[in-house]
């Protein structure tokens, strides 16, 4: 049973709750991201060469019909696809980058200025003369 209990303790501990809140958040956050960018941005990256970027390649082999009658699929280097990846990763990183400067900066808001100590009342302030007085 100390097994199953250290598993619970480790499983339940809030830094692994946080990570796995963050990693749903950022699938979901991905797929936003993932649409936007194919819906959005990569038709106006497209209007470039008339197509979408998607379908930007670099042909090593063409297709053909081989002896047998039977087609033998193309060959080529999808850069296209790998343009949209890293368009998407860099927009990911900016928003990441602004929320965490976000966050950053509503922690400097919230750590309290120090208190002014309060004003020495009257008493205070006689009681302190009197002091540098007896000093002399």
């Amino acid at each position: 049973m100390g097994f199953l209990k250290e598993f619970k303790d480790f499983a339940m501990r809030g830094n692994l709750a946080d990570l796995a809140i963050g990693f749903v958040i950022g699938v979901a956050f991905g797929k936003v991201v993932n649409v936007f960018i194919n819906g959005i941005v990569m038709p106006f990256v497209g209007l470039i060469q008339g197509k979408d970027l998607s379908e930007w390649k670099f042909v090593l082999k063409p297709a053909s019909t081989g002896e047998d009658g039977k087609e033998i699929a193309e060959v080529a280097v999808q850069y296209g696809s790998f343009i949209s990846v890293i368009i998407e990763f860099i927009i990911i990183l900016f928003v990441m980058f602004l929320l965490i400067k976000a966050m950053n900066a509503a922690k400097k808001k919230e750590k309290a200025a120090p208190a002014i100590p309060p004003e020495p009342s009257s008493e205070e302030k006689l009681l302190a003369e009197i002091r540098d007085l007896l000093k002399r």
